[in-house]
């Protein structure tokens, strides 16, 4: 973990040095920007709870599934589809439980988001499981399909009553996730941290964690030496993962939009996969990651705003972070190898 924080921050470092030239060849003034961005992630509690924190809640969320499934040796490219999925389940959920007490709405509309995750990627593990479909192109592929299905339902069955915008009516007030005072972040962030320390203790507290490590990391030996049922262990993570993206877009709506409507996601679902992979699909280190990332897309924001810089520039320093990370571990493991080679 400590080599990981190391690397990481050595990469944002080398992330900011990078846009600062980058700015400063276009004339901009770099200390302009990086103080918009300072203050617009973290400069503030209202800039905390209201910017940082609410991006990092959904990249977190979805880091954690996509590592569920990548621990188990599946790639679940399709959580921006499945996350959509959970949003429109939670929209169609909010709108019909005004009757109910918040304790219960806001339950039913959280499970029933994670249930329609489930079910979108239920197809692509069948698909697998029956045909050996590749889950990589399967669920990819169904991220169309679910921007389309937002598309047709926010000018069909869920727009809003007035049928002037692509958009739905609000849901219940009932269905609302309660809000810390004095910001946007609602109470999902405290069940996203819960559910990063129970996969914590999944991972490593655990006979099934051991089996879905296990199966990751050696389905051969898993099966023959471990008898465990590779199969079954990949289709319940990819399933969990599906589950875990879906409650996601259901927290983004009885959250922050409480509305459905078109490009709902700013692609969460993608960045989510950076997120995991530069925590190691560790779920304590994914908290680490998802927050830089949501500081530096809220700080985005704000550089546009107080600096007049696009905000797509902040890319430049994800990129390099990225990059820096996964060219420093191809290194680290081909000297493994040659260290390994000539001790034999």
């Amino acid at each position: 973990m400590r080599r990981l924080v190391i690397l990481t921050g050595g990469a944002f470092a080398a992330g900011l040095v990078l846009l600062a030239i980058v700015l400063a060849a276009l004339g901009y003034d770099p200390g302009s920007a990086f103080r918009a961005l300072v203050s617009g992630s973290v400069g503030s509690w209202h800039a905390l709870s209201s910017a940082t924190l609410v991006r990092a809640t959904p990249l977190i969320l979805l880091g954690l599934g996509f590592s569920l499934a990548w621990r188990a040796g599946g790639l679940n490219i399709g959580m921006e589809g499945q996350f959509l999925a959970g949003a429109i389940a939670a929209t169609w959920i909010g709108l019909h439980v005004a009757a109910l007490p918040a304790f219960l709405a806001q339950p039913l509309l959280l499970l029933g988001a994670a249930a329609a995750g489930a079910v979108w990627i239920a197809v692509p593990v069948l698909l697998k499981r029956r045909f050996g479909v590749l889950e990589v192109i399967s669920t990819l592929l169904l991220n169309f399909v679910a921007e389309a299905l937002v598309s047709w339902m926010v000018l069909g069955p869920l727009q809003e009553s007035r049928r002037t915008y692509p958009q739905s009516d609000m849901i219940a007030v009932s269905a609302q996730l309660p809000h810390v005072p004095g910001g946007r972040l609602h109470a999902g962030f405290l069940v996203v941290i819960l559910l990063a320390v129970l996969g914590h203790l999944l991972f490593h507290r655990t006979t099934a964690g051991f089996r879905l490590r296990a199966t990751g990391l050696g389905p051969l030996a898993a099966r023959i030496s471990g008898r465990i049922n590779v199969g079954r262990v990949v289709a319940f993570a990819l399933l969990g993962s599906g589950a875990i993206a879906g409650l996601g877009g259901g927290m983004e709506v009885g959250g922050v939009t409480y509305a459905l409507f078109q490009n709902l996601s700013p692609g969460y679902g993608f960045t989510a996969i950076a997120v995991a992979l530069l925590g190691r699909g560790e779920p304590l280190a994914i908290i680490g990651t998802g927050l830089l990332f949501g500081a530096l897309e809220a700080g985005a924001g704000a550089m546009q705003r107080e600096a007049g810089i696009p905000a797509v520039a902040v890319a430049i320093v994800q990129a390099t972070i990225i990059i820096v990370v996964l060219v420093t571990e191809a290194i680290g493991r081909r000297g493994l190898r040659v260290t390994l080679a000539e001790a034999a």
